[in-house]
């Protein structure tokens, strides 16, 4: 299995914090200015509520599946969708194998789309780098495509892990990008004993970027035995152009995803990645001793604005946290100005045949976020969220405010959440565009396509699935064409 070696060599340990973040939000003017941002009190305390448990396990493979770990958990328009790391013998090649399988909670039963086992949806394509295991998968949906992000490997040979990406309209149905080469392999800044390579990525999409952590035994920054965690960032999902690179100042650019990886963000391996809006923080989760530790990074990955959490509990292969579609932490039902649900699936027995299995769920929730103490604060803990709103549309909430969408098919393709009632806090943001049936639409070979609202800009949207789910046709323009329309922000996140 092209990961079990690293559960051996996880070292256990929490950063700790430096510094807390300041409320996203608005900043009073004084004599016409703006004031300086405020200092960030460090390393704050949140309490915690609600610990909870599966009564045992909630997914396998069926047949001859005797290894199950590596999920990703994802809401997705009234489900929990959960791909992970197993093998069918009859799957083929003989080797890891992605499995999927929904569930109408996280505390399952999973089960295929129509019932029974969970389908073996990805393997290993003979002859190419993943010929043999296709295995720790992280999956997004942005706008009407779903991103699967894996760990590929031709065989057990030393270094031979590298991440790869494939696609998909519903979540089943795949298809190799980017040639069915690699994305991202090992960057061979020094060579350790640990000959594992590159993989275990975890992919958010936030602000029109795709950040991507992953595993890398031979990075620069990586510990004696391999561990450490790395960052990249790009517009582009396949992560072919404009690729940022997590430094020890900040994210600059590289000249390709095998550039030498200078900075880790947590000691450990096979860890999960989510943005949590109403904290305005990246989290992190990584197994230590006590179970799994939730590690907190501001948005550029200067600071650590929170105290480590930890939810308890057995472990034998990393958590998949329980995350939005596009990668973001989910809104608390009970509380969602005050309480941040965290939920995550791990592997909690090493099975008879010497590898990981037993999905189960644990939780807590986060205590005194006051995520709507302002109009700043409520944009970004309802961003992306769609909700209907008082006339019969859809609002989504995007840059700082609502907009109101006509059709409500389109209001969920475009948003990481639904909700079935609007929170009255809410109510706050002003409504800034509507996005009517059949508005026009303009499309790029470099820019993508874009709506045109009725505030006049043009609202980029991931793709052209969302312009057809609008009953719009999009027409070709040219790039200084699209640089010359008043622009809005991205409807898609």
């Amino acid at each position: 299995m092209s990961a079990s070696v690293l559960a051996a060599l996880l070292v256990a340990g929490c950063t700790e914090g430096y510094a807390q973040p300041q409320a996203a939000g608005e900043r009073p003017a004084i004599a016409g200015g703006e004031t300086a941002a405020p200092p960030r009190p460090v390393d704050v305390k949140l309490a915690s509520g609600d610990p909870r448990q599966s009564g045992g396990v909630i997914a396998a493979g069926g047949a001859d599946a005797v290894y199950n770990y590596g999920p990703s958990v994802m809401l997705d328009r009234g489900q929990t969708r959960m791909w992970w790391c197993s093998q069918y013998g009859g799957a083929g090649p003989a080797g890891d194998d992605i499995l999927y399988a929904q569930a109408q909670s996280m505390d399952g039963p999973f089960t295929a789309p129509g019932g029974g086992m969970p389908a073996a949806v990805f393997s290993g394509a003979p002859g190419q780098f993943d010929g043999m295991h296709t295995c720790d998968p992280s999956v997004l949906r942005v706008g009407s495509t779903y991103y699967l992000y894996y760990t590929g490997a031709a065989g057990d040979h030393a270094l031979g892990n590298a991440i790869g990406l494939a696609t998909s309209p519903d979540g089943v149905h795949w298809t190799r990008a980017a040639g069915g080469r690699p994305i991202l392999g090992p960057s061979h800044d020094v060579h350790r004993a640990n000959v594992y390579g590159a993989g275990q990525p975890s992919v958010v999409y936030l602000d029109g970027w795709f950040y991507l952590m992953f595993t890398d035994t031979t990075a620069r920054a990586a510990g004696w035995n391999g561990a450490g965690q790395f960052v990249l960032r790009s517009r582009d999902p396949a992560f072919g152009s404009g690729v940022q690179a997590l430094d020890v100042g900040g994210f600059v650019p590289v000249t390709s995803t095998s550039a030498p990886r200078a900075r880790s963000v947590v000691d450990g391996f096979s860890a999960d990645l989510m943005w949590v809006g109403a904290l305005d923080a990246f989290v992190v989760a990584h197994e230590t001793d006590a179970g799994t530790t939730l590690t907190f990074w501001t948005a550029d990955f200067t600071e650590h604005p929170f105290q480590p959490v930890v939810i308890p509990g057995p472990w034998k292969e990393g958590p998949g946290l329980v995350r939005r579609a596009d990668g973001h932490a989910p809104l608390s039902s009970a509380d969602p100005c005050d309480r941040v649900p965290f939920d995550v699936v791990r592997a909690t027995v090493i099975g008879g045949a010497g590898a990981p299995t037993e999905l189960r769920h644990f939780g807590l929730d986060l205590l005194g976020a006051r995520a709507c103490a302002e109009p700043g604060r409520v944009a970004a803990t309802f961003d992306g969220v769609t909700m209907p709103s008082p006339e019969r549309t859809m609002d989504l909430v995007r840059a700082g405010g609502r907009v109101r969408i006509d059709r409500r098919a389109v209001a969920m393709t475009l948003a990481g959440e639904l909700l079935e009632k609007a929170p009255p806090e809410v109510a706050v943001l002003p409504v800034t565009a509507r996005l009517r049936s059949g508005a026009e639409a303009v499309q790029t070979p470099d820019r993508g396509f874009g709506l045109l609202l009725d505030d006049g800009r043009l609202w980029r949207v991931p793709d052209g699935g969302v312009v057809g789910n609008n009953g719009s046709s999009a027409r070709a323009v040219t790039a200084a064409q699209w640089d010359g329309y008043p622009r809005g922000s991205s409807l898609g996140g």
